[in-house]
């Protein structure tokens, strides 16, 4: 048996997968993929031809799912399995506990998806975190609103979902029926049946920022952390990233003292994490979550630009066992802008966009001309993205806002009913499958 690395990543679609995989593929190493068998066909040739082998598996069924890729991967001899999707991650803890290879605890990598069990976890590990309520049907959440029980505003979010969906700040109880149901009607990837708890949570003004942090072997390297652009209003879509961001020396010891005890909740071993948090005008430092992953929405490619640590290598090498190389090499600053449509309607154009180039590494539009698109209430609905390099904060933040100022996103208004409900709908499954 040859003795290159054999990786098996658990779904290879997505910009943070693509990313992974180039790093394997750079170093030679041969790479399997586990998908599900109705998306085969959705991966372009150049991605497919990146693969040795392929495992088809039902994700949404997880007894027959842990079973497969643990066969699959013994048969293979893999070296590792790893992943960048966050659905996957208890999959990925149980399929390398059960192989012996790197990872985190199987016991505990539920509660780094499911928002109750993170809630409880972080509870009894002492992490700083919102107030929690489970909620289970309208009337109790009824019963919570006219008892003064909670405090308005307050957030309601559902236990299994990602990247914001579902999650509405709520300030009146007129408008608590309305969100409750918002985040129980949500579907999980690839059919993943979902916890249909929601949870009422203490609202916590403040700046967002979030921790990226590299775990192995139990001890924790925590890259940067992460400044937020957030909107307001109901739904709250995060509108840029900007990194590394500085904070007061006390404050920053405070923050990685919360994260590191919120890793050590949710049983994060080997691997990357992402935390997200707010700091309070009180200077407290609130741990809103964790997932046991690399930070989405082009934080990775911004702590490689800023930075100069390739996470995708530093992920390889830890899901390796081998020795981790996480010193920064560049002191820059990296930002990403999200796009998004001011009305519902058919996309005309999208114009002023800047072409890729010096200090601008990267320009996408996840939309065409003529799709039907509206108001994101939730990450996966921004339309694109462009990234900002420079040598410090300051270059970097007005360059974004001047590029930012000249583009325009002009739609027509037309065709919003349930045509254009098809076509959004058309026009995310497309978005899926080109990831």
């Amino acid at each position: 048996m040859s003795n290159t690395p054999r990786i098996l990543l658990l779904e290879p679609g997505g910009p943070e997968s693509g990313a992974l995989i180039e790093a394997a593929a750079t170093r030679g190493y041969e790479i399997h993929a586990a998908i599900t068998p109705d998306q085969h066909a959705a991966y372009g040739p150049d991605l497919r031809r990146r693969w040795s082998g392929t495992l088809q598996t039902d994700f949404s069924q997880a007894e027959r799912a842990l079973c497969d890729v643990v066969d699959y991967a013994r048969r293979l001899g893999a070296n590792a399995v790893l992943t960048t999707n966050e659905y996957l991650t208890p999959l990925l803890a149980q399929a390398s506990a059960a192989l012996g290879l790197p990872g985190n605890d199987p016991a505990r990598a539920g509660a780094a998806r499911n928002k109750i069990a993170m809630s409880q976890a972080f509870a009894r590990h002492g992490v700083s975190a919102p107030h929690t309520l489970v909620i289970e049907d309208e009337e109790q959440l009824r019963r919570r609103c006219t008892t003064d029980q909670v405090s308005f505003p307050f957030v309601i979010k559902p236990s299994e979902a990602a990247g914001s969906a579902g999650v509405t700040v709520v300030c009146e109880a007129a408008a608590a029926t309305g969100a409750w149901r918002a985040a129980r009607t949500l579907s999980g990837m690839y059919g993943m049946p979902l916890d249909p708890r929601a949870l009422v949570q203490e609202y916590v003004e403040g700046a967002e920022y979030s921790v990226e942090s590299l775990t192995q072997d139990g001890t924790t390297t925590h890259l940067c952390v992460t400044r937020k652009n957030v909107t307001a209003g109901a739904h709250r879509v995060e509108m840029g990233h900007s990194l590394p961001a500085t904070l007061p020396p006390a404050v920053m010891q405070a923050v990685h003292q919360q994260v590191e005890r919120a890793i050590d909740a949710v049983g994060i071993r080997n691997g990357a994490s992402h935390t997200e948090v707010i700091l309070g005008s009180d200077g407290r430092c609130a741990v809103i979550e964790i997932g046991a992953r690399v930070g989405a929405g082009q934080i990775g490619f911004l702590i490689h630009h800023a930075l100069g640590v390739d996470p995708w290598s530093a992920l390889l090498d830890v899901a390796l066992g081998r020795p981790v190389e996480l010193t920064a090499t560049r002191r820059r600053h990296a930002a990403v802008r999200f796009l998004t449509s001011p009305t519902v309607g058919r996309l005309r154009s999208v114009a002023g966009l800047p072409e890729p180039g010096t200090g601008i590494p990267d320009v996408r539009l996840r939309v065409a001309v003529g799709d039907v698109v509206g108001p994101a209430q939730a990450n996966r609905g921004r339309l694109g993205y462009f990234l900002v390099t420079g040598a410090d904060r300051k270059s970097v933040d007005d360059r974004v806002e001047q590029i930012v100022r000249g583009i325009t996103i002009t739609i027509d208004p037309e065709d919003t009913g349930g045509e254009a409900a098809h076509h959004q709908r058309s026009r995310r499954l497309a978005g899926r499958k080109a990831r």
